[in-house]
């Protein structure tokens, strides 16, 4: 173990800050505010960095914990130019085509390739619905109108003071957004095959709600995908992590790992540092990197009134939906899926409703994503590592036990025998562990099991989402996914660069 000592000549020099967790958005804040010249220290509760973007090795299989969709390749570069690092000397990245794969119906028999290539998506849609597919061309460009206003008004600004979103302009930019419908009834009024729907809308389970419940601007999920492509990282998303961490440490950031944050010491409404494993660390400046709400809850501790306020507000939070995940050693190479692989219940509708509900959903929807199939790496030879993610209920809404684990196993293996190559799945397993709800909210301290944070509502988004410089508590500050601009991976990156421009844009108030 490291040891937590102050250097007190480095802390007259340079303004020290704290940063709680070595999550993606810890580390790119870290790299960020280390490369401007402060000093800053990262504490890490795990025994590795990452947080949910973790990495799970054993008898020869890799898997990636959590996170595994590239999206926005320009926004995981960002990061190493800022730093002056050259983002292809650490990342190597390749687009996929087709993107994924989509299977319908009881048998799973429908299947498409998604391609960002236009050519190849417009022969698929008009293989469907010609109808459709000038619906789609239609949609597309709504959209893309819909995403600059959101991209440059709102995703990448901070809304820190009242005047930073109540003003004519910002207002007038949030009407063209056209928020009110939900993805699901937007996509319709262009689409109108339930396929297609189902293809241009689920995305926004991305970010942990329902395209039945989520607002009509995140239809742009599928089309960031469809004109930017989806990406795959040789080694496995956790090669973002280590490849932060070194950019992180080259620059002379520390990192500490097992090293719990048991609370933000606050003086006077000011954030004077943290108490780590019974030691207490002084800091000019906190950034938590832990989960908003489990921050609010667990990591301060001010006055009763204040602590009952905070503990109120995070029990009128909504939340995003949790995941199950299982993780497969598989005897043999899969030849008949696609890396990415999504697989839709014949009802989906009711299936999504079901998870939000707190409901087990009898017929689940679930993804399927083989990383091995492009990096041989990742598995022994001749065989293939298969992970499995299926939406469940976060733990606000149910409980889970050991027989969630079963039931929820069970219909997984049951589907897959289904699809072509599958039908002895069971018998070519030679690893099986899971990631549970439970684990995401005892390892990850995601609140309640929440994997994606708070719900992306219209009531939770935007400026009514928690920012990133706290409102309450000087030099105290926010990233993550419970955070704006919101959940997913290059979005999480982003609250990172406004946390960060907050902490620099405030030095003068600290000098």
């Amino acid at each position: 173990m490291v040891c937590l000592q102050i250097d007190k000549m480095k802390e007259q020099e340079m303004t020290k800050v704290t940063i709680i967790g070595a999550g993606v958005a810890g580390l790119c804040a870290g790299i960020r505010l280390q490369k401007q010249g402060y000093q800053v220290t990262i504490y890490e509760k795990n025994d590795k960095p990452g947080g949910k973007m973790n990495q799970i090795k054993k008898n020869g299989f890799t898997f990636d914990l959590g996170p595994t969709i590239v999206m926005m390749p320009d926004i995981y570069r960002e990061v190493f130019t800022m730093a002056g690092e050259d983002p292809d000397l650490y990342l190597d990245m390749q687009p996929l085509n087709p993107m994924y794969t989509v299977f319908f119906g009881e048998q799973y028999e429908e299947k498409y390739g998604v391609s960002s290539e236009l050519s190849e998506l417009m022969k698929m849609l008009e293989g469907i619905s010609e109808e459709d597919a000038q619906g789609f061309l239609q949609y597309l460009q709504n959209i893309y109108k819909r995403y600059l206003t959101a991209k440059n008004h709102f995703i990448l600004k901070s809304f820190n003071r009242f005047s930073d979103f109540y003003n004519p302009n910002t207002i007038r930019q949030g009407l063209k957004l056209k928020t009110f419908d939900t993805a699901e009834k937007s996509i319709g009024k262009y689409v109108k095959n339930e396929r297609i729907r189902n293809m241009l809308s689920f995305q926004t389970l991305y970010i942990g709600i329902s395209p039945y419940q989520g607002p009509s601007i995140y239809t742009m999920i599928p089309m960031i995908e469809l004109l930017y492509g989806i990406w795959f990282i040789k080694g496995g998303m956790y090669t973002l992590v280590e490849s932060l961490v070194a950019v992180y440490q080259k620059l002379g950031g520390e990192l500490h790992c097992e090293a719990n944050v048991e609370e933000i010491i606050v003086e006077n409404k000011v954030a004077k540092g943290i108490r780590v494993n019974g030691s207490v660390i002084a800091s000019d400046v906190v950034l938590s990197n832990a989960d908003y709400p489990y921050t609010m809850k667990h990591l301060l501790n001010t006055t009763a009134a204040e602590n009952q306020k905070r503990q109120k507000q995070v029990d009128k939070y909504e939340y995003s939906c949790s995941c199950f995940v299982i993780y497969l050693g598989l005897s043999h190479k899969v030849s008949t899926l696609n890396v990415h692989n999504f697989f839709f219940a014949e009802d989906l509708k009711t299936n999504l409703e079901a998870i939000f509900a707190g409901e087990r959903a009898e017929d689940p929807s679930f993804y399927v994503y083989l990383a091995s199939m492009l990096d041989a790496e990742l598995a022994p030879e001749g065989k293939e590592g298969m992970y499995v993610l299926v939406p469940v209920p976060s733990l606000d809404k149910q409980d889970w036990t050991e027989a969630d684990t079963k039931f929820y196993r069970d219909k997984v293996m049951t589907a897959l025998k289904k699809v072509d190559g599958f039908a002895t799945i069971e018998a070519d397993i030679e690893l099986e562990m899971y990631t549970t709800p439970l684990d995401f909210r005892d390892k990850f301290h995601a609140y309640n099991g929440a994997c994606f944070g708070l719900k992306p509502t219209l009531k939770q988004s935007n400026h009514l989402r928690p920012q990133s410089k706290d409102k309450h508590i000087k030099n105290l500050y926010h990233a993550g996914s419970s955070t704006h601009p919101g959940a997913g991976v290059p979005i999480v990156m982003t609250s990172a660069k406004l946390a960060a421009e907050a902490i620099i844009a405030d030095e003068g108030e600290r000098r």
